[in-house]
């Protein structure tokens, strides 16, 4: 049963957390609503926030869901955070990007986020995916996928061999832009024209 947090201790949390610069820039201005089955608390004097339960974050476009949170402001007034998700449920993180119909989704055993630095690390199991619609752009898989919002760059790092076992490989999959000469130019890179 999800618990929804009165109003004043909403509050008091619209103060002390707030997400990552959003690739959609009107997301920053926006209330941030944060909901837990199990508990909640704000600790103002040392600004920092826990969440625990299926909890589920949401401002603007933006929407993460984990089993645990902690946010915390830093003295320079930015906020960093950390969510964690259970064994087989994954932190989970969508947002649309700014001035295009198109989302940003990612999951990971755990989430970081540095509100200064505008940059998420997802980290273990992680995979980011770039959607049009429900239409898969571009996917990233890895041991640790570091988003800059800001830069709109990515940076992936594949697992470290287990025993004898093959590494992780970090793997990226990009589709050439809708209209391009490479998204019409069959594989092997012949037009249709044919020979003249």
């Amino acid at each position: 049963m999800t618990s929804f947090l009165h109003p004043i201790f909403l509050a008091l949390l619209l103060v002390v957390v707030a997400a990552p610069a959003a690739a959609e820039k009107a997301d920053r201005g926006k209330p941030m609503e944060i909901l837990a089955d199990k508990s909640g608390s704000a600790d103002l004097k040392n600004q920092v926030s826990r969440f625990s339960g299926n909890v589920v974050i949401t401002q603007g476009t933006m929407v993460i869901t984990a089993d645990r949170v902690e946010v915390r402001q830093t003295p320079d007034g930015y906020h960093t955070g950390t969510a964690w998700g259970l064994p087989g449920v994954p932190v989970t993180y969508r947002q649309k990007r700014d001035n295009v119909d198109e989302y940003v989704e990612g999951a990971a055993d755990r989430v970081e986020f540095d509100g200064k630095t505008e940059v998420l690390r997802f980290i273990g199991n992680s995979v980011v995916r770039r959607l049009r619609g429900k239409e898969v752009i571009d996917e990233i898989t890895g041991a640790l996928i570091v988003w800059n919002h800001a830069s709109e760059q990515f940076s992936v790092q594949g697992a470290a061999p287990v025993g004898s076992g093959p590494a992780g490989r970090a793997r990226a999959v990009f589709t050439p832009p809708a209209g391009s000469a490479a998204a019409s130019t069959p594989a092997g890179g012949k037009t249709g024209a044919g020979p003249r």
